[in-house]
């Protein structure tokens, strides 16, 4: 490692490369079958009110409607399937006043608020790569290069498990940005020239998402999306632990004097 290498990463190349390979083990390992055993549930849970609906739509003398497309059909489809290649792309105002979408109500619309933070995630990730390999941000260790692509991967699954439960129920996929938080990421991102802004823009949008699931996984309704939701939001505090070891900085929740929290608060929730 060289001298600027040190200057720009807290900690060394080898730690934070194991660090990326434990993270990337026990996300295949435990993070993505619990993932897919939380789709699979919330997917199937969707079914059997869908069936329910039909069964009592049909008692009550509307079967023709039923017949004729009212009801939702459910794809059958893996929610999992096909990783999407979509561009991502900021959410223009006039549709950022509507999101959610009116259509999606309850866990469903938690649902698309999750696959917009995991969207944002991937864009200012991708956008962070994309400016290291312009040579943007000055030396950029390799190790540290490893880690937003790790990272930025898991963020792509957790937006496409959030959006293969939107599709199976018959909603359109959320395949833009958190409305709310993109134009201050897109201004902070304009202002980082470095390895250490990057990463605290990282650590900003890493915390942000983990107290949102830490708090909407308590106003979900269905125990399933509360499972789904569960198995992601540990998987964002290891990215934040991560972090805070790139930035040299104790590794955990924290007051902006650096006093370590004994639990993750929800102030940041969006």
């Amino acid at each position: 490692m060289t001298k600027r290498d040190k200057e720009v990463l807290a900690g060394t190349e080898s730690d934070l490369n194991s660090m990326t390979r434990n993270l990337d083990e026990l996300h295949h390992d435990v993070g993505m079958p619990a993932l897919r055993d939380g789709v699979d549930a919330m997917v199937e849970d969707m079914q059997r009110t869908a069936r329910s609906t039909s069964r009592r739509t049909f008692l009550l003398g509307a079967g023709a409607a039923a017949t004729g497309g009212a009801m939702l059909a459910i794809g059958g489809a893996p929610a999992l399937a096909g990783a999407s290649t979509r561009r991502l792309a900021p959410m223009r105002d006039e549709a950022a006043a509507v999101f959610p979408p009116s259509d999606l109500k309850g866990d469903l619309a938690v649902a698309a608020v999750a696959a917009s933070l995991e969207n944002l995630a991937v864009y200012a990730y991708s956008a962070g790569l994309t400016a290291a390999t312009a040579g943007k941000l000055g030396t950029v260790p390799p190790a540290v290069a490893t880690f937003a692509t790790t990272v930025k991967g898991q963020h792509q699954q957790h937006a496409d498990a959030w959006n293969g439960v939107l599709k199976s129920h018959g909603k359109a996929a959320v395949t833009v940005t958190n409305p709310k938080l993109t134009p201050t990421v897109q201004s902070d991102f304009a202002k980082v020239t470095d390895v250490t802004g990057l990463a605290q823009l990282a650590l900003t949008l890493e915390t942000i998402a983990a107290q949102t699931y830490q708090a909407e996984t308590t106003m979900l309704k269905a125990t399933s999306a509360i499972g789904l939701s569960s198995s992601i939001q540990p998987v964002e505090m290891q990215h934040i632990a991560i972090l805070y070891y790139v930035l040299g900085m104790y590794p955990g929740s924290q007051t902006s004097s650096g006093t370590p929290l004994a639990f993750n608060p929800t102030s940041m929730a969006v």
